[in-house]
């Protein structure tokens, strides 16, 4: 009898101690899916570029393909930062009510480039560390592997750690990483916008 309540004591304390798996196994597996896919099509969509096609601009306040590159290294790493400094903070999943958009929803207002919208100082490409775009891609595929492989497995609590200042009003952490792939793909439609230009070298 002695054993049989030490036993059931054990696995009492094992239910408490446990972390909470919040993310069900078909969200995970769409993260990382997700994430892999927009990196891949980012990857190809740029391939085989020669100089005067990564620095070609339509006009002086336009991104070049290569600028676009810079964008998104750069966010790619301050955009995890931002998720990771959400879920290192206290649990709130009191401000999950504050949450207005969809899973989606987020990912479909992220990619659409209907509404144009000014990044911040931070991410801009002038800030790149990198010389060239091979370097860029090789600094984002390097982040994104590991970003894939933290969604394929992690049991974090991301529902409940939400960001309530975001461009996209309050988003979990979830979300702030599907706001980061879909951001990939944002760009990724620039990059064939200027690709498709009449201007745009041949070679």
């Amino acid at each position: 009898m002695k054993q049989l309540l030490f036993l059931a004591g054990i696995i009492l304390l094992a239910s408490f101690s446990a972390p909470v798996d919040t993310l069900s196994k078909k969200e995970r597996k769409f993260a990382a899916s997700h994430l892999k896919s927009t990196k891949n099509d980012l990857i190809k969509s740029v391939k085989g570029m020669t100089d005067a096609q990564l620095n070609f601009k339509p006009s002086a306040d336009k991104w070049s393909v290569k600028e676009c590159v810079f964008h998104l290294a750069l966010s790619e790493n301050n955009l995890w930062q931002w998720t990771e400094g959400t879920l290192k903070a206290p649990a709130n999943p009191e401000k999950r009510a504050e949450i207005k958009m969809t899973d989606e929803q987020v990912l479909a207002g992220v990619s659409s480039r209907e509404h144009k919208i000014k990044t911040s100082e931070t991410f801009e490409p002038k800030n790149a560390k990198w010389a060239t775009v091979d370097e860029a891609l090789g600094s984002l595929k390097e982040g994104r592997e590991k970003l894939i492989d933290y969604m394929k497995n992690t049991t974090e609590d991301m529902r409940n750690h939400v960001a309530t200042e975001t461009p996209m009003g309050a988003l979990d952490a979830y979300q702030l990483v599907l706001l980061l792939s879909a951001h990939t793909t944002r760009h990724m439609q620039q990059i064939n916008e200027l690709k498709g230009h009449p201007d745009f070298p041949k070679n």
